[in-house]
């Protein structure tokens, strides 16, 4: 398989002499086209650092990133805007939905945006509302939907596109059980189905369960990662845990 991600050497410094703090430190990893990818660690170890590098919002302070062979660290803040738009997609906790549209037109925005033909539109919009099971709220605004409704409308916007990778920030942290296992599943069909290539940032074991590798970030360094490999979920979900235990954590904090 192909490598989408390709990061080298990542080093993130805040601050300057003896202020400085090491946020992340020699970080290389890669992430092959279609994968499903989780990023574990607990609070302050780096997770949203690096996820806020990969996705272009703030830069290394030494290191590359290689996103669809593209460098991304070099490019100026022009490059990276077009980039964005073309390459990645990205899924907030806090949905990011515009109240003044309805369900469809958030969905259709970066379509929108792109000046699509109107058929294309339709189409694409159709085919991911019913991949996220809201088809049937189209027609409704935000404030009329649920939380997990919400995210699943905000996670078709960031699908519709069809980018090469997805990037997911807790995306079940505001969500009740039942929301987020919905959400979890249409991960899974897109992941399966679309060969759709995704790296969720999560505390939460079960939803890191869904993923098929999952990268432990401790202390800003890469501290190892597990596979799930032909395990169930249930089986998985249980070595994520035994790991998160064997690395200092409290698996009923995590749960």
């Amino acid at each position: 398989m192909k490598a989408l991600l390709h990061v080298k050497q990542l080093n993130k410094i805040y601050g300057k002499g003896t202020q400085q703090f090491h946020a992340l430190q020699d970080i290389s990893f890669k992430i092959e086209e279609g994968e499903f990818v989780g990023v574990m660690g607990s609070s302050g170890a780096g997770k949203s650092t690096l996820l806020n590098l990969l996705a272009t919002i703030d830069t290394p302070t030494t290191g590359d990133i290689v996103i669809a062979g593209q460098t991304v660290s070099t490019m100026n803040a022009d490059q990276l805007t077009d980039f964005r738009r073309d390459h990645l997609g990205f899924i907030f906790q806090d949905y990011n939905l515009l109240d003044s549209l309805t369900v469809q037109e958030n969905i259709l925005l970066p379509l929108a945006i792109a000046k699509k033909p109107a058929k294309v539109i339709a189409k694409k919009v159709e085919e991911i509302a019913q991949l996220f099971g809201i088809e049937k709220l189209l027609h409704k605004y935000p404030y009329e939907i649920s939380g997990g409704q919400k995210q699943r409308t905000a996670a078709s916007r960031a699908l519709v596109t069809e980018p090469k990778l997805i990037f997911a920030d807790e995306p079940t942290g505001a969500l009740d059980s039942k929301s987020a296992t919905e959400l979890l599943h249409s991960f899974v069909r897109l992941n399966e189905e679309k060969e759709a290539t995704i790296m969720m940032v999560t505390h939460d074991a079960y939803a890191a369960s869904f993923c098929r590798r999952i990268i432990f970030i401790q202390d800003g360094k890469l501290a190892l990662e597990i596979v799930k490999g032909t395990k169930t979920r249930q089986q998985f979900l249980e070595q994520i845990l035994q790991t998160i235990a064997q690395m200092g954590g409290d698996r009923h904090d995590v749960i």
